[in-house]
């Protein structure tokens, strides 16, 4: 018996690479195309509007590219994890953010990739490297760097709303990565997004019929939906999409510690649109990519060097 490098492992770590920061980058423009529209759609209005626009995205790139769904128990399951994300989790976050300021909400979704880190441990038995720990440290450092700001306060049930909504967002990571075989990234994302469609139409409903602030449909101009359409597609449809297509090909763990890659790119995007970055800020951002950096290329040669046995 003998061993040698796989061919075909380093080109999958360099793709699973590009879809995670593409991920990343979704993320944090979309986050801010949404904080610009926010303010005009009642958020359990703009979450349907939102996810609309992804199933429809998610829609024509299957027909484009021809790709079969087929119904099968493991995507039934899959999908059921859209209910829980973006579904329940994003329904909580929208709902704590009412009641702790935006610095606050960002300082407690950096946790989110040692909460992945931990249930992948926990769950999926995913060894952690120290290496892989100290590096999501040093990327969640330059995340406190970059959206830190002194006052950054919140009441006890926004702050409870806001971890339950992470560890869902984690435990979606985790079980999505367990649950994934043989089927299409895109098939899934698809299925997952309809799901969480479903529960996000059904709560406004809900919320509206209890005299609640649920649909607000009317006075809207279309700069305004289609500024939602634009949020959705890039955080739900595409984000979602490029995260899966990742987490498809490496441990849950690994996929996390792409995440503080977020607020960098929505600090580029901000910048675009007239925003200006404090020192300190540049400082976070700088060591925010040097950590994930080091974490890719570190990915790239484990799976370049990874040993496949033959007989």
């Amino acid at each position: 018996m003998h061993h040698h490098t796989s061919p075909g492992r380093a080109p999958m770590a360099r793709s699973a690479v590009a879809a995670l920061v593409a991920a990343a980058a979704c993320w944090g423009t979309g986050t801010v195309v949404s904080k610009q529209v926010v303010g005009d759609l009642a958020p359990l209005t703009l979450l349907p509007v939102q996810l609309v626009a992804s199933c429809a995205f998610l829609l024509v790139i299957a027909l484009a590219r021809r790709e079969p769904f087929a119904w099968t128990p493991p995507v039934r399951r899959l999908a059921a994890l859209g209910v829980l994300n973006p579904g329940i989790a994003y329904a909580l976050g929208l709902i704590g953010l009412t009641t702790i300021t935006a610095s606050m909400s960002v300082l407690m979704w950096a946790l989110e990739p040692v909460v992945i880190m931990l249930l992948a441990a926990l769950m999926l038995r995913e060894h952690i490297p120290p290496a892989l720990a100290a590096a999501v440290a040093v990327a969640i450092a330059g995340v406190l760097l970059v959206v830190y700001q002194p006052g950054a306060t919140g009441d006890s049930v926004g702050i409870t709303l806001t971890l339950v909504s992470i560890g869902f967002c984690a435990l979606y990571s985790v079980l999505t990565r367990r649950l994934l075989l043989d089927d299409s990234s895109l098939n899934v994302v698809l299925a997952q997004q309809a799901a969480a469609l479903v529960f996000a139409v059904a709560l406004a409903t809900a919320v509206e019929v209890a005299g609640g602030p649920g649909w607000d449909l009317g006075g809207h101009g279309a700069g305004d939906w289609l500024s939602a359409a634009a949020s959705g597609i890039l955080y739900y449809g595409a984000g979602f999409w490029f995260f899966v297509t990742g987490l498809r090909r490496v441990p849950a763990s690994v996929a996390g510690s792409f995440l503080p890659l977020i607020p960098v790119f929505g600090l580029a995007a901000g910048y675009v649109a007239g925003e200006r970055l404090e020192p300190r800020q540049w400082a976070g951002a700088v060591v925010i990519v040097a950590a994930t950096a080091a974490i890719a290329v570190r990915q790239r040669t484990a799976a370049a060097v990874e040993p496949v046995a033959h007989a």
